[in-house]
């Protein structure tokens, strides 16, 4: 049995469901039930109910990026002159309105943050970068890495140990 933060364990049921529709968000309720043998109301309450409790946040199509263009992946190391929460609070607003940024992590080290976009060429990263983030007067650092490849990308957790 599974426990977490918010106290409320979860069964062999419950995860047997997490695994199988995070791996396949589009299963229908009826495949669902016949994959875990049990009928299609239980299943579908016990869906409602993890849902309820904040362990399926949302339901997503990842799309392939490359055949839409966004050929570039990259990672913009940036570290902040200062950390005062004004800046950090307006920093954070300013980057969730980037729709090129995939990710955005708040991290330990050498930076302060990390960010995951998505690019279609050069051109396009040399102006989000001069544009949107070296005007931030309070960025003392921006670094960006080019992915060469992505060895591997998932969304799912183990559940299982």
């Amino acid at each position: 049995m599974l426990e977490s933060s918010n106290k409320q364990a979860l069964d062999a049921k419950d995860i047997a469901i997490l695994e199988i529709i995070q791996e396949n968000a589009t299963i229908s309720n009826k495949e669902l039930a016949e994959l875990l043998k049990m009928s299609p109301s239980a299943t579908h309450s016990r869906v409602q109910n993890l849902k309820e409790r904040g362990y399926i946040e949302k339901t997503l199509t990842v799309l392939n990026r490359e055949l839409l263009g966004f050929d570039m992946l990259c990672l913009i190391h940036i570290s902040l002159q200062t950390h005062n929460i004004k800046q950090i609070e307006e920093f954070y607003s300013k980057i969730v309105g980037l729709n090129q940024v995939l990710e955005c992590y708040h991290v330990s080290g050498q930076f302060d943050y990390v960010l995951k976009v998505a690019m279609r060429n050069r051109r396009e990263l040399r102006t989000f970068v001069l544009e949107q983030l070296t005007p931030i007067s309070y960025i003392a650092t921006v670094q960006t890495s080019l992915i060469f490849e992505e060895l591997k990308f998932t969304t799912s957790l183990p559940l299982k140990q």
